[in-house]
């Protein structure tokens, strides 16, 4: 039994042993492969400060080190360009054999497909934008202050005139014999509307300025044959004053609403200008107003010395009431056979909230009646507040705001 004994443990002994010796062989080779890695490590780098020394002294009570200097050189805008350049004609391979798109050296990422006439953003060909104006040159007038282009389309479905600036030739100049001093701008009315306007950019110091500028004006198409589009162009100077160089006039009766054409028209600026250009006579009109009622009585009394393009005709009064141009009521009055003075004494009843006063405007319109052709207008007058009429309408249209329920009569041009 205690020969037995003695076996077993020698055995144990023998096993314990063994797996000692493989344990420390392990640890020994894992020691090794970690220094050995860790010392391929450290020769892949240049020692950039050498042991010794001869590379340390000591200056005036201070430690100097003497740094080992590494060469640096900034590749040029030539290598650079030369560098891709070449990088977009050769092909790269990858290790597996397939094609990698080259890398710049500026990290600008170059399209993968080069498209025949397309250039990047930001690259303009200027032969897409070489404006030929074939009208630049023209004779020009005595007195000539200027003149202006601009195209004119009315959209019917969505009652919009659309008003386009393109241009301006000759503007006069502040310093005689230098066409840069004068710095313009333009303002579009829409007439009788005088006090809101739409307005363009500043040009600086240039006599022929392009605009190539839109504007929309929301407008009826009822009331857009009363409406004449005033085109007045202005100069700022050094002091920042706005002083007027001319207006033009474009009368939208003349435009046909009906085609929705763009039309392109020029027109030379003048000095002074009106709405009408010759006496187209008068009308009596007598306004009255009742606040409590909320009620506008219009009476269309008589017209006197009305001109004609050929011969008297027959003729009527047509009576629009616009609350923010927009067209509230419309009423006719009955067709007085031909004379040059008709007597029409009607009156209309329109009913009109006395917060829309401000808003309002009465346009009164005589229009020349053919039997088989469209009738044609021979003059309006508009009245209103200070956003619609001028002068004498604007007086009118005061004074019975005023004396509330007494009617007032007053006679007014034609324009």
């Amino acid at each position: 039994m205690e020969i037995g004994s003695l076996h077993v443990s020698y055995d144990v002994v023998i096993v314990g042993v063994v797996c000692g010796v493989v344990t420390a062989s392990v640890v020994v080779v894992l020691i090794w492969i970690y220094c050995n890695r860790k010392r391929k490590r450290q020769s892949s780098y240049e020692q950039i400060l050498p042991d010794g020394k001869q590379n340390m002294h000591i200056e005036n009570g201070t430690l100097v080190v003497n740094m080992k200097q590494i060469p640096f050189t900034v590749p040029t805008q030539a290598t650079l360009t030369r560098r891709m350049e070449r990088g977009s004609s050769e092909e790269f391979r990858s290790q597996s054999g397939g094609l990698s798109e080259p890398t710049s050296p500026l990290n600008v990422k170059r399209p993968s497909v080069e498209i025949p006439g397309a250039y990047a953003l930001g690259s303009i060909d200027p032969s897409l934008y070489k404006i030929v104006d074939e009208d630049d040159d023209y004779e020009i007038p005595l007195d000539h202050i200027g003149r202006v282009w601009f195209a004119v389309e009315y959209e019917r479905e969505t009652e919009k005139l659309l008003v386009t600036l393109m241009k301006a030739k000759n503007l006069p100049t502040r310093q005689y014999g230098n066409n840069s001093s004068c710095d313009p701008f333009i303002r579009l009315y829409l007439m009788p509307d005088e006090r809101r306007y739409l307005q363009s950019k500043f040009k600086k110091k240039t006599c022929n300025p392009k605009f190539e500028e839109s504007f929309v004006f929301q407008v009826s198409y009822r009331s857009l044959q009363d409406r004449v589009l005033k085109i007045t162009v202005y100069d700022v100077d050094r002091h920042r004053r706005h002083n007027v160089i001319g207006h033009a006039l474009y009368p939208l009766k003349d435009h046909g609403a009906e085609s929705n054409e763009r039309l392109v028209i020029w027109r030379d600026l003048e000095r002074e200008v009106t709405e009408s250009t010759a006496d187209k006579g008068e009308l009596l009109v007598a306004l009255c107003y009742n606040n409590h009622l909320e009620r506008l009585t219009v009476g269309v009394l008589e017209a006197r010395d009305l001109k004609y393009e050929n011969q008297p005709s027959d003729t009527y009064v047509k009576v629009c009431v616009l609350v923010q141009n927009k067209v509230l009521k419309t009423k006719k009055t009955e067709v007085l056979k031909k004379t040059d003075s008709p007597n029409y004494n009607e009156s209309f009843t329109l009913k009109l909230p006395v917060t829309s006063l401000d808003a309002a405007s009465l346009s009164l319109t005589i229009m020349q009646h053919s039997s088989g052709h469209k009738d044609k207008i021979i003059g309006r007058v508009i009245l209103g507040s200070f956003m619609f009429a001028r002068g004498k309408e604007l007086d009118h249209w005061n004074e019975m705001v005023a004396n509330q329920r007494d009617q007032v009569t007053q006679w007014h041009g034609l324009v």
